[in-house]
């Protein structure tokens, strides 16, 4: 299990082939087994398998092909729609409409979002996370209906891989970890840490395609710019407060 983890990669590009019903409802239920704040699993689970729903959340997902060719689209949620309502029906008064609220359900959804990624490749299925959810959130949250309290938070695409591409690069391990306290990098250290990300052929080849000098600039001035940054978190803020989450003064 340890070297399949290991092994893992994105899978953008699948078999024509369904997910049983089955299979699908036995990795939601292992996800489910995910930590979650107070066990009260704030987190809904859209599921998309019809095409003309999956058309219709392609263009908040800038229409990558891998929405509308996988067999099984999931759109994770945070969702304090539901555990709000329970509890107002039994004579309790919630105070969930809250910026610390939204995080407590978001990182539940994350959670649940990874197992199932991880039950779901141990199970042959390939698996791509879809970081345009939360720039895209009001389009999607109107594709699915989503009423308030429910903020969606990621999407993974998933299906049988139609092929193995390369497996991407990691940092290494002395980049990420830190012993007892946070050990901040002298610029010696970030260009080591870095020294073989910028050395593969892909990311060079990203250089020279950008006309740009080095691979960070190809991250800050085309792939991740400050304008569209600020752009999508103002959209998803905005958006957040929209659907009845305060936001602190």
């Amino acid at each position: 299990m340890i070297n399949q983890l290991k092994e893992r990669r994105t899978i953008r590009q699948y078999l024509d082939k369904e997910i049983d019903d089955s299979l699908l409802n036995e990795l939601l239920e292992t996800a489910f087994r995910a930590p979650t704040t107070g066990n009260m699993q704030v987190y809904s689970v859209v599921v998309t398998r019809q095409q003309e729903n999956k058309e219709r959340l392609a263009p908040a997902h800038f229409n990558q092909p891998t929405v509308t060719q996988a067999p099984v689209v999931l759109t994770f949620c945070a969702d304090f729609n539901r555990f709000v309502k329970w509890c107002e029906l039994n004579h309790a008064q919630p105070g969930y409409d809250n910026f610390q609220s939204f995080v407590t359900a978001a990182i539940d959804a994350l959670l649940v979002a990874q197992q199932f990624c991880t039950a779901a490749e141990l199970s042959g299925l390939g698996c791509c996370y879809l970081g345009t959810t939360t720039y895209n959130a009001p389009q999607i949250a109107e594709a699915l209906h989503l009423p308030r309290l429910i903020i969606p938070i990621t999407t993974l695409t998933v299906g049988y891989p139609a092929h193995t591409p390369a497996q991407v690069d990691r940092l290494p391990i002395e980049a990420i970890v830190h012993h007892e306290s946070y050990r901040d990098y002298s610029p010696e250290d970030i260009q080591r840490l870095y020294a073989y990300k910028e050395s593969l052929p892909e990311n060079q080849q990203f250089i020279a395609e950008n006309h740009k000098e080095t691979l960070a600039q190809v991250f800050t001035d085309i792939r991740y710019t400050r304008e569209n940054n600020e752009l999508f978190s103002k959209i998803y803020l905005d958006f957040i407060v929209k659907q009845g989450f305060k936001l602190p003064e």
